[in-house]
């Protein structure tokens, strides 16, 4: 092959390996999908003599549900979101308590906290939303960075975090924190280290510390929801748990 020759052939094998590259590329991306679905995100065995009392968590992105179905289906608890940062209310909760409390369900709530938003704003913003139902499982503050401010030091969230939470607890409230391993060891460690966990974690041992509540699972079925919704599991026996129900109500004066 002459020197004309290469260079006449050269920009068509150009176009075929950047075809070949392009071609790589998405099947690796798709394969790192269905790697991270199949096996970070697929829950763990969840020994149901070791843990017999099983919940849900919703908001209003798992639309109408019929909680008569779901307790039916053998759940017990569930948590509903109220609140998010220093004005966001979630427009089902309302819905979601009455149907909840009417099906036998026991009740807590949670509020998703926003790193940049003062904490007690945030607290204010969630009593109001609360109003005076009564809450079997207390308050839930979720502590975590998907969907969060970056950028905001650690010490300025975990200011307005305790901020939040000593402004609950004046009002009455018992409060656990919902996170994953990093949220736990970053912003919880070691100022909240003793508060009732609520874990997320796809591992057969969620972490190496107590915990309260373990959501095991993103992509839950039960009957009454379309879609997929959060499972969660509580850390004792069906004693332990009655035990902990009547401490948040204790706390909470009822």
């Amino acid at each position: 092959m002459d020197v004309k020759e290469f260079f006449r052939k050269r920009p068509a094998d150009d176009v075929a390996m950047a075809v070949d590259f392009v071609m790589v590329s998405l099947l690796l991306l798709f394969v790192g999908i269905w790697a991270w679905r199949t096996y970070m995100t697929t829950a763990p065995y969840v020994d149901p003599d070791k843990y017999p009392i099983r919940g849900i968590d919703v908001s209003a992105h798992n639309g109408m549900i019929n909680f008569e179905s779901v307790a039916d289906e053998g759940y017990e608890f569930v948590f509903l979101k109220a609140t998010e940062g220093s004005s966001f209310r979630d427009t089902n909760l309302r819905l979601n308590y009455e149907k909840a409390t009417k099906a036998g369900l026991l009740v807590g709530v949670y509020h998703y906290f926003r790193f940049d938003d003062d904490g007690v704003a945030q607290a204010q913003n969630l009593l109001h939303s609360i109003g005076d139902r009564e809450l079997d499982l207390g308050i839930a503050v979720d502590v975590e960075t998907e969907g969060n401010a970056t950028g905001v030091p650690p010490d300025s969230i975990k200011i307005r975090l305790r901020d939040m939470t000593d402004y609950l607890n004046l009002r009455g409230y018992r409060v656990l924190f919902y996170s994953n391993r990093d949220g736990y060891y970053d912003l919880l460690l070691p100022e909240m280290e003793g508060m009732p966990l609520w874990i997320c974690s796809f591992q057969s041992n969620p972490i190496e510390a107590e915990w309260t509540f373990w959501q095991y699972d993103h992509r839950g079925r039960v009957r009454g929801i379309n879609g997929d919704v959060d499972l969660n599991a509580f850390s004792g026996s069906r004693a332990d748990f009655r035990g902990f129900v009547l401490d948040s109500r204790r706390v909470a004066g009822e």
